[in-house]
């Protein structure tokens, strides 16, 4: 690991521990869905979860380390920070509900995107910046195709993460974006299937959400490797 590569580690790791602390803080201000599932735990109560700030703060820390330690000092390393913190919230919550929360996801399009602009801005990395809106809107067109197909497979709370999740891979490249969101489906079909298998989960009704950012930070750190996928 080179020196720009662990002060990135060290910077990425530190904010998203920091932002990952906050995450019961969080939960607790999240509006209740309208019709909620008879069996759906309310936020405030998974706020209340021991512990739970400790383990996101770890977590978040964790993905936002590794990634810093592969990409280096990176111009679009703030937008792995915000997600690495979003990601631990949405997939604790989603894995407890099945549920994405719509207060998480939507607001999550226009942080990406700014943050996205701002390092297209500052490296004048425009073709990155096009790669990430076509990356954007063509994955949320599959996977809103997916959806329409089978709603019980695919629930829309998915399809709008495929599209936060898809600009910044896109962003990185091609390679990363397929490797990410194949590596999603994959480890979705197995660790699920898995976990159906001993009954952890129902093998009809799991969530997806989990191991689609999963395969987002697959995606990620298998850059050296895949960078020049496509590119």
């Amino acid at each position: 690991m080179t020196t720009e590569q662990a002060v990135a580690a060290a910077c990425c790791a530190a904010a998203a521990a920091a932002g990952g602390s906050l995450v019961p803080r969080w939960l607790r201000r999240l509006r209740e869905p309208g019709e909620p599932a008879a069996d759906k735990p309310t936020y405030a109560s998974l706020a209340a979860t021991p512990h739970l700030g400790r383990w996101c703060a770890l977590t978040a820390g964790v993905f936002a380390g590794s990634v810093g330690a592969v990409l280096g000092l990176e111009a679009s390393l703030p937008v792995w920070v915000y997600l690495s913190v979003v990601g631990v919230a949405l997939g604790f919550v989603d894995w407890r509900t099945r549920l994405l929360p719509y207060d998480i996801v939507a607001p999550s399009y226009p942080v990406v995107a700014t943050l996205l602009l701002a390092a297209a801005l500052a490296g004048r990395e425009w073709e990155s910046l096009l790669r990430a809106a076509i990356a954007w809107v063509a994955t949320f067109a599959v996977f809103y195709t997916l959806n329409l197909i089978s709603e019980a497979g695919m629930g829309f709370g998915d399809v709008r993460l495929s599209g936060v999740l898809a600009m910044a891979l896109g962003w990185l490249g091609w390679g990363q974006l397929l490797v990410g969101i194949y590596a999603g489906f994959l480890l979705g079909a197995v660790v699920g299937g898995l976990l159906a298998l001993i009954r952890v989960v129902d093998r009809k009704s799991y969530p997806f959400g989990p191991f689609l950012l999963l395969g987002t930070w697959v995606g990620v750190v298998s850059g050296p490797v895949t960078g020049s996928w496509l590119r």
